[in-house]
């Protein structure tokens, strides 16, 4: 018998968040964002893209929207799906900057001649399925609104798996003290595994608050993305849990906004991106894999290793898509089968016909009190006058 579970109360977060600072004004042109990408060379994304860039492959980003019109993303951005239906439109100030970066990070593949200038994803032929299923904290609509719709998360992965995603990046969570795991958001997430979408999911923000659980990150069967800095240290705002898969860039990482500049940001958000991207890599290589086998693979690939294999700081290590596409090869894919924890608190799995006629009402509001899992600290590239932009 399924247990049911109270209504979300507490905010669920975009894991973005806080102040913008410009870039130095030394970076005169675009060109030079590519040199701070350190997450390129860290992830060895020349040695996987030998092999390929993800072509082929749909990650389905559920976030504030996607700047389609972006020079780093032009081409690569598919129609997709408006859960929320109010709040920011295309053209305010507070629409898709956070669902933008993380696109940038998956699939961006930079502009300009032979696309040196700006933004390059780790995955740059992949293409990106926007799903629109929280708000920009600095959406006019959240002060004049009480929330989105409670089941916008849920309904956007069932959606996106429907739609043809290989890859589904929640770069957000509800890491609060109030936070606890969904039936419907749980039942979602297997939907999708059982259909053979991979679920990523940032772990979280609160190294420094207390390390609360962080949810979508805690679903059974998603991968999910703990912060370190470019020399593999963990962040110390990313959160410290038992659901940690593995590790990724998260730490002054650059990132493209919808007004064309360019920001250096920090968060388990970005850190979620990346492992989206490598995990499209390795489906661009190997697309018979299931997600269970693609998830084991990142976990026995992880460089730097903690010593005793795995810790709940870095998962089992610096995500290396290279290496797991490199031991891919000898693999089999296996039946699809979605894991899950049973009936205790998760809910009894994907049951489609269920799930369409649960479409309660609206609940709390994605407030910025836990924030988006990117809190950006950051500089636009192009301008030398410095200025603050809350998320």
């Amino acid at each position: 018998m399924k247990t049911s579970l109270p209504r979300r109360t507490a905010p669920l977060a975009v894991l973005l968040g806080a102040c913008l600072a410009l870039l130095p004004p030394t970076t005169a042109h675009a060109d030079s964002i590519r040199a701070q990408q350190w997450a390129l060379e860290a992830m060895h994304t020349q040695e996987a893209w030998q092999t390929t860039k993800g072509k082929g492959v749909t990650v389905a980003v559920l976030d504030t929207g996607v700047e389609s019109d972006h020079p780093d993303l032009a081409g690569n951005v598919l129609e997709g799906k408006d859960m929320v239906g109010f709040g920011a439109e295309r053209g305010d100030r507070a629409w898709a900057r956070h669902g933008t970066a993380m696109a940038g990070i998956i699939a961006g593949h930079g502009h300009g001649v032979g696309r040196g200038d700006g933004v390059m994803g780790i995955a740059p032929e992949a293409k990106i399925l926007p799903v629109r299923v929280i708000l920009e904290d600095g959406d006019p609509a959240r002060a004049k609104a009480r929330s989105t719709r409670g089941n916008a998360l849920a309904e956007g992965i069932r959606w996106a798996a429907d739609h043809g995603a290989d890859v589904i990046n929640l770069s957000l969570g509800d890491d609060s003290k109030s936070a606890h795991p969904e039936a419907g958001e749980d039942e979602a997430v297997q939907y999708a595994l059982k259909k053979g979408s991979v679920v990523v999911a940032s772990a979280g923000n609160g190294g420094e608050k207390g390390d609360h659980i962080s949810y979508p990150a805690a679903y059974p069967g998603v991968i999910a993305a703990t912060a370190v800095d470019r020399y593999g240290t963990r962040a110390s705002f990313s959160t410290r849990r038992w659901y940690a898969t593995v590790a990724a860039p998260g730490d002054k990482v650059v990132i493209a906004d919808p007004d064309h500049k360019y920001y250096e940001g920090w968060g388990t958000s970005a850190a979620a991106a990346f492992v989206s991207g490598a995990v499209a890599l390795v489906k661009a290589a190997h697309p018979g894999l299931t997600p269970a086998q693609i998830k084991k693979l990142l976990e026995d690939t992880a460089r730097n290793a903690p010593a005793d294999g795995r810790d709940d700081s870095r998962g089992y290590g610096f995500i290396d898509p290279a290496a797991a596409i490199k031991k891919a090869s000898g693999m089999k894919p296996t039946d699809l089968k979605a894991a899950a924890y049973g009936e205790e608190y998760f809910g009894s799995g994907p049951d489609a016909a269920a799930a369409q006629g649960d479409s309660s009402g609206w609940t709390a509001w994605l407030a910025g009190g836990a924030g988006v899992l990117l809190l950006v600290s950051a500089v636009v590239v192009w301008r030398g006058r410095r200025g603050r932009f809350g998320f």
